[in-house]
């Protein structure tokens, strides 16, 4: 169900963490924020100008490169893995804002590949796949929950905004029991207020494959199951900005 609200966060909202990138370098000022681990001199850079500031981080992905891969697979992206601040736990209830910029993206064209370039995650320590992501998929931006086996549209046709700043907020109870939700809203170019899109209720929003003792978030570029050979498209490059954590416990 698609709701409007207000851009403003509750009274009762704490920011745990900001990642601006106003300090013009890669962990934005931020000690022990996790920077890329692909290799490529441009896998990930500070760019001007920013969403509301000065300063932006790019990350960018060449299928068959071994110098855009980490861990094996084609990505460059940020964490925070490694900052309490940054870490989410069961019991919490959190928001997660973040802009993002797709950068001269090539749209999605009949008969072309259809798999998804996942921009933003809520990600378990311990090799486990995502709580959730948010992922470009043909020409939609969509959130997907692996655990739960659902799928939502949140932009119906992002070729508008390719270039432009879009904005995007992810509010998570996260439980063990079904007790609880994904509430997952969108601020286009043009729109002065959030929009809520949808939300996920009732559900078990903690549920780690293998023994994780905490999350986080990432950012960036993750290219799974695509290749020069599928006929994906063989560059992406996506920038972020203004990524915010609140407490809303």
């Amino acid at each position: 169900m698609t709701s409007h609200v207000t851009s403003e966060v509750a009274q009762d909202a704490a920011e745990a963490l900001r990642v601006d990138y106003e300090s013009g370098t890669l962990n934005s000022g931020v000690e022990g924020l996790t920077t890329t681990h692909a290799t490529a001199p441009d896998a990930s850079g500070v760019v001007q100008p920013g969403h509301a500031g000065s300063y932006a981080v790019q990350h960018k992905v060449t299928l068959g490169d071994p110098a855009y891969e980490s861990n094996g697979a084609p990505r460059s992206e940020s964490a925070t893995d490694l900052l309490e601040a940054g870490q989410f736990n069961v019991g919490d209830i959190q928001r997660y804002e973040f802009s993002v910029l797709l950068k001269d993206w090539k749209p999605y064209e009949p008969g072309d590949s259809e798999s998804g370039d996942i921009i933003f995650q809520g990600k378990y320590a311990g090799g486990n796949v995502p709580a959730f992501y948010l992922m470009t998929k043909r020409n939609e931006v969509a959130f997907r929950s692996p655990h739960l086996n659902k799928q939502t549209t949140v932009v119906p046709d992002l070729r508008p905004y390719i270039n432009k700043w879009m904005n995007f907020r992810v509010d998570a109870r996260w439980t063990t029991d079904e007790t609880g939700y994904f509430k997952v809203s969108a601020q286009l170019p043009g729109q002065a207020d959030y929009t809520q899109i949808f939300s996920y209720d009732n559900v078990r929003t903690y549920q780690p494959e293998n023994p994780a003792d905490h999350g986080y978030i990432k950012w960036g570029l993750y290219r799974p199951s695509e290749s020069i050979e599928n006929g994906d498209v063989p560059t992406r490059i996506v920038q972020h900005d203004d990524i915010r954590i609140f407490d809303l416990s």
